[in-house]
């Protein structure tokens, strides 16, 4: 199996991943039957292999070209990762639960919201720049297929998670949209928030960096092309 065969059937199960489970409540009778923590690992292995079979399978595909690879156009994610990777960082285990990365059961306070406050969809939001930021360079239909897909995928998942909030919260979501942002740098601003937040947000934003710059050099050995502007 070769060619767009392996390509379309690699990006269609991985997309049917991320949303079968949730059609006609099956995700949760399967916890219910393995356990949260054996359910998710297991989930989490298979969406790894998935992924890794999809980028590999698209970069196997043909090559159809709609618009070159310019010289500039490798500044785009160039610029992008660094603010993808920080939000990846400050993301993780956010204390709401209502999102990718969110820490489950976590009971959000609208008096500290944390990192919520600037985004309450950080990994969505970083996933959504990395996809589009790749789309610049990469103008070969398979990877404008591949990177396309993510993009729409993370942000039709902004609007899907609001609206679980909504249910999920009731009449306390007032408190919860007031509190948080989509994107919003205002807290960066504020003396309260930068008091109660400043020093956690400064540590993980400076992992984010540290990865960002790892995986730069491990591009052109992960993936077999050089990131930097030629």
């Amino acid at each position: 199996m070769t060619g767009w065969t392996e390509y379309g059937l690699a990006l269609t199960l991985f997309v049917a991943s991320h949303f079968l489970p949730r059609v006609g409540g099956l995700r949760e009778r399967l916890i219910g039957v393995v356990g949260r923590r054996v359910y998710f690992g297991v989930y989490g292995l298979l969406s790894t292999i998935l992924l890794v079979w999809v980028v590999s399978a698209a970069i196997r595909a043909p090559y159809v070209d709609l618009w070159p690879q310019l010289p500039w156009t490798r500044w785009v994610p160039n610029i992008a990762m660094p603010i993808a990777m920080i939000l990846v960082t400050c993301g993780t285990g956010l204390r709401q639960p209502f999102t990718l990365g969110g820490k489950r059961g976590a009971e959000f306070d609208p008096a500290r919201p944390g990192f919520a406050a600037i985004s309450r969809h950080p990994l969505f939001l970083a996933l959504a720049l990395w996809s589009g930021a790749h789309l610049v360079p990469n103008g070969d239909l398979a990877m404008v297929i591949l990177f396309g897909s993510f993009l729409v995928m993370a942000l039709a998942a902004i609007p899907a998670f609001d609206a679980r909030a909504r249910h999920s919260l009731n009449g306390n979501s007032g408190a919860f949209f007031a509190n948080t942002a989509i994107l919003s740098l205002s807290p960066l601003v504020r003396g309260d928030w930068m008091r109660a937040n400043a020093r956690g947000t400064a540590i993980r934003a400076g992992v984010g960096l540290v990865l960002w710059i790892a995986l730069l050099h491990l591009h052109s050995v992960i993936i077999g092309v050089s990131p930097f502007p030629i």
